[in-house]
């Protein structure tokens, strides 16, 4: 059974709602995209590139001041219920953690390094992604966390680099900066409204795209969307932070526009939606993890529109983490397929709720 007591904060410091914005925007995460020189790419590279640079990273974290007390997972190592659960805390990729389908492993030298906030995957599309998260609406934080790491390692590792291009990467659309930068945002105010769509659509416009709450290939769940730029190339690092600030606080404006809308309009409806939602989660025997997702969604929301007092986002957010399977089977000494799952679910939500407001 993995140990994620290892890390200082559980690997879910990003989720303490102490950045700003708590209420809306849960967290930022800064991606860096790179590769060694001497090594194929991941897509075309053998067993025995991908331990050769699992072997050079680990020797570059352990020269690493930034980096030098950093737990390794080896994920080839790690059952799929342990892959999970680093996954469900947003620490590795569906790719690299080798979810997409059963049965499955990773490949040899699949790796995550882990020094809170940063994080390092290995092995992945590029041989190194390199990630911060941090909690709230928090761009210039997060990179500046990521940069002095992305800087100390390329002194002691041969970034793949071209005077013209930036640095190369396994997929095109990465490559110049190797950055790409995320918010998960919550927005029912917006879809509440029937706005969203037109929100969305206007990101595209402007060189942003979406991605549900698992990033890339996953589905929306409970109002919460991941917001990022698609481009890396011919841009540098803060233009690309500037541009996805100035359109997540446009977005912001346009959710809290949106409920204040719903209050002077529908104070009913969405009084009723939030305490349905409430109800349902204090008092049900059973539930999903999308039937959570979507009733969390309406509670976040009383939270913040001042319907609901004595709840703090904090314990909303770890609800979001510890109701996923992988947590629940983990705390219950359980299989992930475990049919009662859903009760185990429920009641955990119950208690959490009911010492909250106690």
């Amino acid at each position: 059974m993995i140990d994620l007591s290892l890390l200082p904060d559980g690997g879910v410091g990003w989720l303490d709602a102490s950045g700003p914005n708590p209420q809306i925007v849960l967290s930022t995460r800064i991606r860096l995209a790179r590769n060694l020189t001497g090594h194929a790419f991941s897509l075309r590279a053998s067993d025995a590139d991908r331990n050769g640079v699992l072997t050079r990273v680990a020797e570059a974290a352990a020269a690493s001041e930034h980096l030098g007390r950093a737990i390794t997972f080896a994920l080839h190592a790690l059952e799929r219920p342990d892959r999970q659960l680093l996954h469900e805390r947003h620490l590795v990729s569906k790719e690299l953690a080798a979810l997409e389908r059963e049965p499955s492993r990773p490949r040899p030298g699949a790796a995550v390094l882990i020094e809170t906030p940063v994080g390092l995957m290995v092995n992945e599309e590029d041989h190194l992604r390199l990630q911060a998260m941090v909690s709230g609406f928090a761009l210039d934080d997060a990179y500046a966390v990521l940069d002095s790491v992305d800087s100390e390692l390329g002194r002691l590792l041969p970034f793949a680099f071209h005077s013209e291009f930036g640095y190369l990467t396994s997929c095109p659309t990465n490559a110049g900066t190797g950055l790409r930068a995320s918010v998960l945002i919550h927005l029912p105010g917006l879809v509440l409204t029937k706005e969203i769509n037109k929100v969305l659509q206007g990101l595209a416009q402007v060189g942003l795209t979406f991605r549900g709450l698992y990033g890339e290939g996953s589905e929306v769940v409970g109002n919460f969307f991941q917001l990022s730029n698609q481009t890396t190339l011919g841009k540098a690092e803060s233009e690309l932070l500037d541009h996805l600030g100035r359109i997540v606080r446009q977005v912001i404006e346009y959710e809290e526009q949106a409920r204040d809308v719903l209050l002077k309009t529908a104070a009913g409806t969405v009084e009723d939606k939030v305490w349905r939602a409430y109800g349902l989660l204090r008092y049900a025997r059973s539930l999903t993890f999308e039937e959570t997702m979507n009733l969390l969604s309406g509670v976040r929301l009383g939270v913040g529109l001042n319907l609901i007092s004595g709840l703090s986002v904090y314990t909303l957010n770890k609800l979001l983490i510890h109701t996923q399977p992988a947590h629940l089977a983990a705390m219950e000494g359980r299989q992930v397929g475990d049919p009662e799952l859903p009760m185990i679910r429920a009641s955990y939500v119950r208690q959490l709720l009911h010492g909250e407001t106690t």
